[in-house]
């Protein structure tokens, strides 16, 4: 089974990050949450401290075959102002591993210069300034190759369904949502 990192900053979007986690470890996944502050504790957008399993420092992009990227825009802007982190993405991406990002996390994914020519999706807006390079489509979510891509809280529990059919298939999803009465939606 693939190995999962969420990775996360001061500011993250707490139900994008805590709906994934969740989803993943209700369906078997080995998902661990990776600060990249220098301490395991992390301070959701809305005041919600969430203490990680791990630090950034201390992992490698060959350690997880799936990164994962919550939004928020504190922790979208953290993220992108970190070099070290945009390179292991980069170099991440160039080991085809998955990296799926969801509201204004894509913008992280863009910064390392791993959406060129992609199709991709994010929170309304987050790409005013730069929209070149990729192919926006407005879709809850939306799959190019190895990068997957999400709109905002609301979707939350779609990106992260979807993140378990990429994982482990169609039938452990549909047991999920079946867990969640996700049907009566």
């Amino acid at each position: 089974m693939k190995k999962v990192a969420l990775l996360m900053a001061d500011g993250f979007e707490e139900v994008e990050a805590l709906t994934v986690v969740d989803y993943l470890r209700r369906a078997d996944i080995s998902i661990d949450m990776v600060s990249i502050m220098d301490k395991l504790e992390v301070m959701g957008s809305h005041n919600i401290l969430v203490k990680a399993d791990k630090l950034f420092k201390d992992i490698k992009a060959e350690d997880y075959d799936v990164y994962v990227f919550p939004g928020g825009i504190g922790n979208a802007k953290i993220m992108r102002a970190d070099k070290t982190l945009l390179d292991f993405i980069k170099n991440a991406n160039d080991q085809d591993k998955n990296l799926y990002a969801i509201c204004a996390a894509p913008t992280i994914l863009y910064d390392a210069g791993v959406l060129e020519g992609r199709n991709i999706t994010s929170f309304p807006g987050v790409f005013r300034e730069r929209q070149s390079g990729f192919n926006y489509i407005e879709q809850n979510v939306v799959k190019d190759k190895n990068i997957l891509t999400s709109r905002g809280p609301a979707i939350a529990v779609h990106f992260a369904l979807a993140i378990i059919e990429e994982i482990a298939g169609f039938e452990k999803r549909k047991e999920i949502e079946k867990q969640l009465l996700f049907d009566l939606m």
